[in-house]
């Protein structure tokens, strides 16, 4: 676990191109790389009492400290006391979160339109004695059922409907309840979103998305400012041991240098993707928050630096979604999203989440924005037929 204090680190830059490609990096040493290697290491040498940064490799890994490093200077520049730590994946970190700080008795409050995992982490939730309440994402709806919670999870933008919540309203409502305040910002990115910086307890996310932006490793980490819950979540991951390897981590920090110029270029072309599709008669429900007309828009605005890199909308049926897809060339049909390369799916085909059965998610990568437009405007062409 890394802790930053007294504001940017050496080297991490002002802007936010600046801070991706310094972001973590250790002092300059003559003869040594930028960014040093993966360390592999189960045991260190450790003569004595173990009083030193490492001593177990379940506990500590000079590779995960320059990566949270790297990490608490995106999702909060500036700020002091914040710590990381990562994770083998973004679910590792969302458990180590709720189950590290609620206990038998306490209430949490999920949203209903979140993560298609969500629901699984409720019937645990519930199997322990914890009283989960649910609300939408959009309108702020969680406002209604904060009385009485220990732990309020916001996801926003919510995945896959792209709903956006008020940060700031509700992490102040409910502190002034005593309750904390987590944020999935996994979507956003923290060069979209700094949820601390808006009034959250945690900033959680899955590395495996945007972030790393590769489609090619696991990872996830939760960002936070309370020491003793800070000292919670650590604790779980011990016990659990939901460590990241090595390699991953050294991938997830060297590919954080590119993260600005892919997040610019993935959102730039998700607008004009959004509004491509927003003159297809066919295309309903589209859902971007960078749209003007988007009815996330005027909050999305008003926290959000970037917008992301996914589009959601709704064909007629779930065969029409289906050729749509087949019909597609420059878009590959897998799940999960924010890579360099563009991906598309029908969400209905899991069945964990509450949309039509032609909904799909558009994750678009950093193909160039006319070749990727054409072959989405071509393949709802084809869809028809």
């Amino acid at each position: 676990m890394t802790r930053v204090t007294g504001g940017l680190l050496p080297g991490s830059g002002g802007g936010d191109g600046t801070r991706a490609v310094r972001a973590g990096l250790p002092e300059p040493a003559k003869y040594e790389p930028t960014l040093p290697g993966p360390v592999f290491a189960a045991h260190y040498h450790l003569p004595g009492d173990p009083t030193g940064p490492y001593a177990y490799g379940r506990d500590d890994n000079p590779t995960w400290t320059l990566l949270e490093r790297a990490v608490g200077e995106l999702e909060a520049p500036g700020q002091d006391g914040v710590e990381t730590l990562v994770f083998a994946s973004g679910m590792a970190a969302i458990s180590a979160v709720l189950f590290s700080q609620l206990r038998t008795g306490d209430v949490c409050v999920l949203p209903d339109d979140g993560y298609q995992a969500l629901p699984l982490v409720r019937a645990q939730l519930e199997a322990y004695g914890i009283e989960v309440r649910t609300a939408p994402t959009g309108g702020d709806a969680q406002l209604d059922v904060l009385d009485g919670a220990k732990l309020l999870w916001l996801e926003t933008p919510s995945n896959p409907g792209l709903d956006v919540c008020d940060i700031t309203r509700l992490a102040e409502a409910a502190h002034a309840r005593g309750a904390l305040v987590a944020v999935d910002n996994t979507l956003a990115t923290p060069l979209g979103q700094r949820p601390l910086e808006l009034g959250a307890d945690f900033a959680v996310a899955s590395g495996t998305k945007q972030l790393t932006g590769h489609g090619d490793l696991l990872l996830g980490y939760v960002v936070g400012r309370d020491t003793e819950a800070m000292a919670a979540v650590r604790r779980w991951r011990k016990i659990v041991g939901a460590i990241p390897g090595p390699m991953e981590a050294w991938l997830a920090h060297r590919s954080i240098a590119t993260l600005q110029m892919r997040v610019d270029r993935q959102c730039a072309t998700a607008l004009t993707v959004a509004e491509a599709l927003r003159e297809r008669p066919e295309v309903t429900g589209l859902r971007y928050p960078g749209l003007s007309d988007d009815p996330s828009h005027k909050i999305a605005v008003q926290q959000m630096r970037r917008f992301g890199c996914v589009v959601s909308f709704t064909l007629s049926t779930r065969a029409r979604a289906d050729r749509f897809l087949d019909a597609l060339r420059l878009v590959d049909d897998a799940t999960s999203f924010g890579g360099v390369r563009s991906t598309a799916e029908r969400r209905g085909r899991w069945g964990g989440d509450a949309v039509p059965e032609g909904f799909i998610r558009l994750s678009v990568g950093a193909e160039d924005p006319e070749d990727l437009v054409a072959d989405v405007l071509r393949a709802l062409d084809a869809s028809a037929a």
